[in-house]
């Protein structure tokens, strides 16, 4: 079973410094959560979390391509047209199509790998949201019941305001 812990932190730094600190001694960036009323931006190593947004991008745009021109392909074939010795399919005239597929694809996988990257649609309702007051950074730890007290110790050595146990909803 899964307990949350929440500390309040005023200064990024004093942040980073707790989520080292908890990373230092097994906690992992699924365990530890950001909260804040203003986006904040991390040195890279500090919480990263591993994305393959521009794999899923190409793919997507490739797969949308080929499909695309086997629709196309089908298409002028299966209509038997004469072309007065024109080729049956001509790749330059439907390039502008190919091309306006083919950035669909990119641009609604960019959508939907986004949207599946962010935790919408697989997010448990059930995990507490910390109160978050302007101007302070929040970092909300998940942890075995064992480690809950050296969970609350790492976040007091490193300057969080008012570390609290989260109750988890229920389902």
């Amino acid at each position: 079973m899964s307990l949350y812990l929440a500390g309040c932190f005023a200064e990024k730094q004093e942040a980073v410094q707790a989520i080292n600190q908890f990373k230092a001694n097994g906690y992992g960036p699924d365990d530890l959560t950001v909260f804040s009323d203003e986006p904040i931006e991390f040195k890279r190593g500090v919480l990263d979390r591993p994305s393959h947004m521009s794999l899923a991008v190409v793919s997507g745009a490739v797969i949308f391509f080929l499909a695309v021109v086997g629709f196309v392909y089908y298409t002028q074939h299966a209509y038997r047209v004469v072309t007065g010795g024109m080729p049956i399919f001509s790749f330059w005239p439907t390039g502008v199509v190919f091309y306006e597929i083919t950035m669909l694809g990119a641009v609604l996988t960019t959508t939907g790998w986004f949207i599946w990257e962010s935790g919408l649609l697989r997010r448990d309702k059930s995990i507490p949201v910390p109160l978050i007051e302007p101007e302070v950074i929040c970092l909300r730890v998940r942890c075995t019941p064992e480690k809950l007290a050296s969970a609350q110790d790492l976040l007091e050595k490193a300057g969080a305001k008012n570390v609290v146990k989260l109750v988890r909803k229920a389902a």
